[in-house]
């Protein structure tokens, strides 16, 4: 048998159904992913990396579904694998393509991010889980600043996606401290503000790709 993990507010009892908004909510991934595709298609950017993390958010949708029903050991690998590896390849692809760096330059940074998120995974007592996140938070923050002082297209885009994330962990840290008034919880909005701000920052690629072309 594998362990239910009860991590969430909604979840009251042992069932597959027992967190139905936080499950119904990994939809908005699927939507994020459709116009991704849509405007890749439309720009003409259908790479075989573009693709690959398109991909990924659909798996992020499901992944994060079977863990918002299963709730077991299993589920929440598939929930966890699929985000790290999105965040991974973009930030490849984006240091890459977009801002032109050195494959060893990126390299190191993205060894230095790995090692930081799973040291947050150690600490899952703080920010309610959410400490993992604070090295995708602060990183992307850095690509913001990065991608509007450069003036890149739409250069407010990475940072308008940071200002989201931001308020993603919020919500996601204070889940269970709001439970006593609110029992639904708030995780599900960690759901929907984490699809706009994959979005937002697939946007940000796509654009900058086009112009290259």
């Amino acid at each position: 048998m594998f362990e239910m993990f009860n991590l969430y507010c909604e979840r009251i009892g042992p069932g597959l159904w027992d967190e139905p908004v936080n499950a119904f909510t990994n939809i908005a991934f699927l939507v994020a992913a459709w116009l991704t595709w849509r405007l890749a298609k439309r720009l003409r950017l259908n790479s075989n990396e573009i693709n690959l993390l398109i991909v990924l958010m659909g798996l992020i949708a499901i992944g994060s579904g079977l863990f918002h029903t299963f709730a077991t050991g299993w589920a929440k690998i598939l929930d966890l694998a699929p985000i790290l590896l999105f965040q991974l390849i973009f930030l490849w692809v984006y240091f890459r393509q977009i801002a032109e760096m050195r494959p060893g330059y990126i390299a190191g940074i993205l060894l230095v991010y790995f090692v930081a998120s799973i040291a947050g995974m150690q600490l899952p007592h703080l920010l309610n889980g959410s400490l993992i996140y604070a090295p995708a938070a602060l990183l992307v923050f850095a690509v913001g600043i990065y991608h509007y002082t450069s003036g890149k297209v739409e250069r407010y885009l990475i940072l308008a996606a940071t200002l989201v994330f931001f308020i993603s962990i919020t919500f996601r840290t204070i889940d269970n401290a709001i439970c006593p008034n609110f029992p639904l919880g708030s995780h599900f909005m960690w759901h929907l503000c984490n699809a706009i701000t994959l979005y937002l920052l697939m946007r940000a690629l796509l654009v900058n790709r086009a112009v290259e072309q």
